[in-house]
Order: C-alpha cells, then structure tokens, then sequence
C-alpha cells in the first residue's frame, strides 16, 4: 500500500500507466474496435486519404491504416509481453539460484553468463534468427536466448543483498528448508525491483520486435505489425510520408511510456522516498 501511494502521487507515472493500460485494451479488443478489416485489400482505393471510412487513410493495397495499427498494438505488445515474460522466467529462476546458493553453483552459471554477455544483444539476435529462419516463434526464442543472462546477473545481485539479511540467517538457522526461504522471503523482497527492471527494458524489447519485423525477420504479412507497416511504407516515405509516421510514433510513444513508468516504478518502490508524518499530540 505504501508503494501504491508513493506511485499514486507520482502524475507523470499514473499518466503513463493510464495510456499503457489504453493502448493494450485497444489492442486486445481491436477485432471490435478498428473500422475495417486489416487485411482487406482494396486496390482502388490504395493511399486513400484521411476519411470517414478510413480515418487515417490506407496503405499500398488499399488497406485501412487505423485498423492495422490497432491490430498492430495487439501483435508488438503480446509478442514483447510474452518474450518478456519468458526472459524473467529464465533469468530470474536462475539468478535466484545462483544469488542463493553461491559456490560453484553460480561459478558455473556466473561463467555463462559472462560468455553470453560478451555478444551485443542485437548480433546475437540477429544471428539466432538467421539460423533458426524467420517467423514469430524464432525472434521470440532469440530474445530470450539473447537477454536472460543480463537479468540472471542483475537479479542475482538483488538476491544476494537478501541473503545476507539477519532475518533469512535467522530462518536458515531455524531449520526452514531453502524452498520456503526462496519463496516466502527472498522472492517477495525481490518482486518490487524485479517489476522494475522489465518494465524499463519492455520498451527495448519492443525496439527489437519491431526492429526485424522492419528487416523482414520478423512478423510476416500480411499480419499487421507496427514494424512490418514500416517496412511496407519504407518503399513511399518522401511520397507519402504518413504511412511510416503514423506506425513510428507508436512505437515511439509506447517506448518513451514504459521507459517513463519504469522511472516512476524505481521511485516508488525506494523506500527512501517514503514519508512518514508523525502525530503532534
């Protein structure tokens, strides 16, 4: 409750919530919302202007702009939560371990994380999906693949200030197994920063997703995709120029909105940003 409070109090982080929370209901009931069928092509009536019928005009085969960027929203921001949640699965899972137990157990998975983050992140994906081909299940595995030892290594430094803690030296002299101790202590003290961390990297995630769907690696059409629609619009940028602003600027917009909310979150969940009043009696 005092987190909430502290964030509650934060305009720019409720701001950003808000617009967030918007553009993921747009996209998960977009099939309701959006104007026209996304995949509809309409030859005649290709680069269209803006009108009642299509309020943000069409592309190259006569298809609704507004509709495919709603039905974008859904595909950039559920394949950027799924990869992001399987990032935190693996890395934290693994930082859990190695944070906890230390010796050899995080020798080991400390040197493969050295050997995976001696890559750039971006070669790394881009080679995995040369090799896996392309497609949605492939960038998703390279994601992963590419970024679950950053959040094993900075997950298990948030662990290991835990462990040194009185009370969880207190209940490993109790007699509590390590499971208990794991789950009931180490991991709720650690959600906050966990939460943190992906939602402030969510917004590269997104980057990344939208980067090959622009290369072609990625989502393939005619699915709309706020990357694949700027690479269908590549080709007429100095033509018609708002094909490519319009799906830029969301990517931009949800981007800055979860670099944002993921400062007002850092804030919120630093306990030497809490108040406290005393009573004058």
């Amino acid at each position: 409750m005092a987190v909430w409070k502290r964030f509650k109090s934060d305009k720019l982080g409720m701001f950003c919530l808000i617009v967030l929370t918007f553009i993921f209901l747009v996209g998960i009931f977009s099939r309701q919302l959006a104007p026209n069928d996304p995949t509809a092509i309409d030859v005649a009536n290709k680069y269209a202007g803006f009108s009642s019928e299509y309020p943000l005009g069409t592309d190259q085969l006569g298809r609704c702009v507004l509709s495919r960027l709603m039905y974008g929203a859904k595909t950039t921001l559920i394949i950027s939560l799924i990869t992001m949640i399987w990032t935190i699965g693996i890395g934290g899972i693994l930082g859990l371990i190695s944070g906890f137990f230390r010796d050899w157990v995080d020798e080991v998975i400390m040197r493969i994380c050295d050997i995976m983050l001696s890559f750039p992140s971006e070669v790394m994906i881009l080679s995995i999906v040369g090799i896996l081909g392309i497609g949605v299940k492939n960038i998703v595995i390279a994601t992963v693949l590419a970024k679950w030892a950053w959040y094993c290594r900075m997950i298990r430094s948030i662990v290991i200030q835990y462990t040194d803690s009185n009370y969880i030296r207190f209940a490993k002299v109790s007699g509590c197994s390590h499971y208990h101790i794991i789950t009931k202590h180490i991991l709720p003290m650690t959600m906050g920063e966990i939460a943190v961390l992906a939602t402030l990297d969510m917004g590269g995630i997104i980057l990344n997703i939208s980067a090959l769907s622009f290369l072609g690696l990625g989502v393939q059409a005619p699915t709309a995709e706020w990357g694949m629609m700027l690479n269908e619009a590549k080709s007429v940028i100095t033509i018609y120029p708002e094909l490519m602003i319009v799906p830029g600027l969301a990517i931009l917009t949800t981007v800055a909105l979860f670099n944002f909310l993921g400062d007002s979150l850092q804030e919120a969940f630093n306990p030497k940003n809490a108040t406290f009043k005393k009573e004058v009696v």
